[in-house]
């Protein structure tokens, strides 16, 4: 009787966690694991068990102050770092969520073409839908409609095992590291940190947990939310790397986003395999502008003390709602521009996310420890230096990788 009561309370709360880390797997993250698969075959497969587990670790100390404290990340920090402080950082999110959610929906529009549909009338309707989705829908609507878009991710792990590949190899590399003292090799694994822990997701996590109302006694139930969402993202990670090593690294086929390995797959995985990765992308790609755009309302809205949620209306919550507007039009406006500079905006998103990233880990770490706001859901001693070690690594990996984007090495 008890472990049903678990479980009830657990379905109850379930969502913001797993939502949030399975849309971390957009189109940046899903051509940054197509092309190392690509590229280094089943090699860097072991780099996902380190980046699961502080994955595991930042999320879990955001979901609590989530339920805990019943506010956004946002709001913490400029409740306790002042408003000049969140104002700055938030500046820089939203130019670096802007870039994302161009990506996201370059990804929507190249996954929409490669199944037969113009990307003229795919990021339009893309976007109006998302917009009347999040604008006259309610905070448990939305959240069903993205648990149930979270299922699709399935197609990659069902291309992952159409592909064949070779199974005692797969596990081999991602217990044992195959280390290549090459570039490429290091950035790759550099990038693969980079693009599965971001800042968005900490804002995201933490007010969509607030918004929720999840209160401490259900702490353990959103918790284990939490855990299982990074899991099963970094389980589609992995399949999406198993995939195309698979099946392009053999034959030598160098691609450069997501949808040329969904094309490149077609020859030598069939019609079938080819197009449920493609479709698996679009579902992340229009998932991502869902969520992305609506991270970003949120902790600006925080940041300056405005109403935010999705459960209010655009009298209620005009910035919120404008804001969201604003970086939907924007992002579907650019992927339409002929010759637009996306790469440039790709590029300088991964750039700002990766400078502001170790600020934002910071404020985390120091706000959980904070007895005035955690009480005993403070960290413990040995929950810390596990904590400080993660975001030490995480933080240098990060700078790495800014600097490899700034002056390129491969």
């Amino acid at each position: 009787m008890k472990r049903w009561k678990t479980f009830l309370v657990f379905l109850a709360v379930m969502g913001p966690g797993i939502i949030t880390a399975n849309i971390d797997n957009d189109a940046s993250g899903i051509t940054t694991y197509s092309v190392a698969g690509a590229r280094f075959g089943y090699d860097l497969l072991w780099t996902l068990i380190p980046t699961t587990i502080a994955l595991v670790v930042v999320q879990e100390m955001c979901g609590r102050m989530g339920v805990v404290t019943g506010k956004g990340l946002a709001d913490l920090i400029r409740e306790n770092y002042g408003v000049k402080a969140a104002f700055f950082m938030m500046v820089g999110l939203f130019i670096a969520n802007f870039g994302n959610t161009v990506a996201d929906f370059a990804g929507w529009a190249a996954s929409m073409e490669i199944l037969g549909i113009s990307k003229y009338v795919a990021v339009p309707f893309g976007a109006l839908a998302i917009w009347i989705l999040v604008v006259k829908g309610s905070y448990r609507v939305i959240e069903k409609v993205l648990l149930f878009a979270c299922l699709i991710f399935v197609g990659y792990i069902i291309s992952g095992i159409m592909a064949k590949p070779d199974w005692v190899g797969v596990f081999k590399s991602t217990v044992m590291p195959n280390l290549h003292w090459n570039a490429e090799y290091i950035y790759l694994s550099i990038g693969i940190v980079g693009t599965t822990i971001t800042p968005w997701m900490q804002f995201y996590l933490q007010s969509s947990i607030a918004e929720k109302g999840i209160k401490t006694e259900d702490y353990k139930a959103s918790r284990m939310d939490v855990i299982i969402g990074c899991s099963i993202t970094d389980i589609i990670s992995f399949f999406i790397i198993v995939t195309c090593a698979t099946v392009l690294y053999p034959n030598g086929i160098r691609v450069e986003e997501a949808a040329e390995a969904a094309l490149a797959l077609k020859p030598f995985a069939g019609d079938y395999a080819s197009f449920i990765f493609a479709l698996s992308l679009a579902n992340a790609s229009i998932l991502g502008a869902i969520i992305v755009p609506l991270a970003t309302a949120y902790y600006i809205c925080e940041a300056m003390g405005w109403e935010a949620g999705v459960n209010k209306s655009f009298r209620d919550a005009p910035q919120f709602m404008g804001i969201y507007t604003v970086m939907i039009a924007a992002g579907a406006l650019v992927v339409l521009i002929p010759n637009a500079p996306l790469v440039f905006l790709m590029v300088l998103s991964a750039v700002i996310n990766g400078l502001i990233l170790p600020f934002v880990l910071v404020y985390v770490i120091r706000l959980i420890n904070n007895r005035k706001i955690m009480g005993e859901f403070v960290n413990s001693r040995s929950y810390n230096i596990i904590s400080w070690l993660t975001i030490g690594a995480v933080a240098l990996l990060t700078v790495l990788f800014v600097l490899a984007t700034v002056f390129p090495i491969v």
